[in-house]
């Protein structure tokens, strides 16, 4: 079971089938907020959704092929950050994260992707992370600019939304950067 403090009361915990409920609740509280970046997000449209999603994360994670993972402020379940998965041969994974509605602004997120970045490098041994956000979200792009990660390039119709193509810019952390960043 993975857990990591990050502060008093700000924490990351592996999501498992009893936080299935807060998390339904958190996502469709939040749908509008979220579904802007995440179109993935409209398909729960019921708790067997999350406990789906849920289930598939156990696996990743019993899979040693990454996680995903709550963040959790005040004991409360505020957002999601994982692993998409963990690339053993070039020791890289990316990152992907979201906060439900009300919670943004407060520095959880920076908080928390700076604690998984930091457990990938070090707790993992990895190389490289790696974070991607469209060309307009600007909110989503300050937490790997606010972290110190390299702009790396800009893949040109990366992702589908709804009804157009997104523009990603590419993130990339390494190993020895995070260690010169971080003394």
């Amino acid at each position: 079971m993975f857990s990591y403090k990050i502060e008093e009361n700000l924490h990351l915990k592996l999501l498992t089938l009893q936080d299935a409920e807060e998390l339904y609740k958190l996502t469709i509280n939040s749908m509008e907020h979220l579904k802007e970046w995440l179109p993935l997000i409209v398909h729960n449209k019921k708790i067997e959704d999350t406990e789906k999603f849920i289930k598939s994360t156990m696996k990743q994670f019993a899979e040693n092929n990454g996680f995903q993972v709550g963040i959790w402020s005040n004991a409360k379940l505020v957002g999601v950050i994982g692993f998409h998965k963990i690339d053993w041969s070039n020791r890289s994974t990316s990152i992907g994260y979201w906060l439900g509605k009300g919670f943004e602004g407060s520095g959880i997120m920076s908080k928390a992707c700076h604690a998984f970045v930091h457990y990938a490098l070090t707790e993992l041994s990895l190389n490289r992370v790696e974070i991607r956000a469209a060309v307009e979200n600007s909110k989503s792009r300050a937490i790997p600019e606010r972290l110190g990660f390299v702009q790396e390039g800009c893949i040109r119709k990366a992702e589908w939304l709804y009804d157009h193509y997104v523009d990603h810019i590419v993130y990339g952390m390494l190993a020895e950067d995070w260690v010169s960043i971080n003394k």
